[in-house]
């Protein structure tokens, strides 16, 4: 578990199913996603199954809470690969930036081994652009029509963040280092 300032990351669990549903069923949240929005909560059920499976392998899959409403989820989503999602209403708070920077901290404190963290996201979507860019990630390369979706394809985006030459270094807007009480 890691605490900020305004959210709680927490391991996904079985009862977060309908308050992911709300997230993985918008419209709006799943635009720039890899596929469309859930069409029913058995879509999300096998999300959260491979959030929780996740979290067993890199140990930093969570869902975001804010005041304990779950809004979001944000991780590795396998080793090495960040990924994360809010829900609209919490847009433009600055939570993404908040959370996706204290995973990016405790992705690097909790396995030294890792190099460097990436993300692949729709180049269409500023707004991740500009999260990731504040992070200090960069973008490395933009592959044309990578991911199909509904029948139409849509290009990709990698982004990097090589590792602090500086163990107790932070990403550029990420909040201070996960100690011992704060990351579990």
């Amino acid at each position: 578990m890691i605490r900020t300032a305004r959210l709680t990351l927490r391991p996904p669990r079985d009862d977060d199913l309908d308050a992911l549903h709300a997230i993985f069923s918008d419209p709006r949240a799943m635009r720039y996603w890899s596929h469309a929005a859930h069409a029913d909560i058995d879509r999300t059920r096998k999300t959260l199954a491979g959030m929780i499976a996740s979290d067993a392998d890199t140990g930093l899959e969570f869902v975001i809470e804010c005041d304990g409403a779950v809004i979001g989820k944000a991780g590795m989503w396998r080793m090495g690969e960040i990924g994360y999602i809010l829900h609209p209403d919490r847009w433009g708070g600055g939570f993404a930036t908040e959370a996706v920077g204290a995973v990016v901290a405790a992705a690097f404190a909790r396995h030294p081994d890792l190099d460097a963290l990436t993300a692949e996201i729709d180049p269409r979507n500023t707004g991740s652009a500009a999260l990731l860019a504040r992070l200090g990630f960069r973008e490395v390369e933009r592959v044309e029509n990578a991911v199909e979706i509904g029948g139409k394809w849509f290009d990709s985006g990698f982004w990097r963040l090589d590792r602090p030459s500086d163990p107790l270094e932070n990403a550029p807007g990420a909040p201070p280092l996960p100690g011992p009480s704060a990351a579990g």
